[in-house]
């Protein structure tokens, strides 16, 4: 049914819940796992020239904390037995990212973690996982 299943991580705990949901069904329908976690951008601006983080340390922080991310996924992985594909990208919004990913990657779903919340709260806030659900042309499997 699903060859590839692409979850992205932002290390928080809601989304092990979709990382060992996405593990489990890879798992029984025999597919890979893709993970991704998207750095942020360095935030340049007008007193760039003032702000405490040099730009490069800025990079290599975000890099360690996305690989940390991803290689969390790939540990439970392996441990399960599903083969996975980890990656990190940079980019100014992550739902883009994911999407794009999964279109690159050709996953066939998309796991992803939502914190359930309704109303003007949901509106107000807004989420990753709502603007994937909303732009996304992959199915995508939402976990609470």
């Amino acid at each position: 049914m699903f060859k590839r299943i692409l979850v992205p991580t932002d290390g928080s705990d809601i989304t092990s819940k979709a990382i060992d949901t996405a593990i489990a069904l890879a798992k029984s329908v025999g597919a890979e796992l893709h993970t991704i976690s998207v750095k942020e951008p360095f935030p340049y601006s007008a007193i760039s020239e003032m702000q405490p983080t040099p730009p490069q340390e800025f990079f290599d922080a975000q890099e360690r904390i996305a690989t940390k991310r991803v290689q969390a996924v790939v540990e439970a992985c392996r441990q399960a037995g599903v083969p996975c594909e980890p990656v990190t990208v940079e980019a100014l919004h992550p739902w883009e990212a994911i999407i794009d990913h999964a279109t690159r990657a050709e996953c066939d779903l998309l796991v992803m973690a939502s914190h359930g919340r309704r109303g003007v709260t949901a509106l107000l806030l807004g989420s990753e996982t709502q603007k994937v659900l909303t732009h996304s042309k992959v199915p995508v499997l939402i976990v609470r």
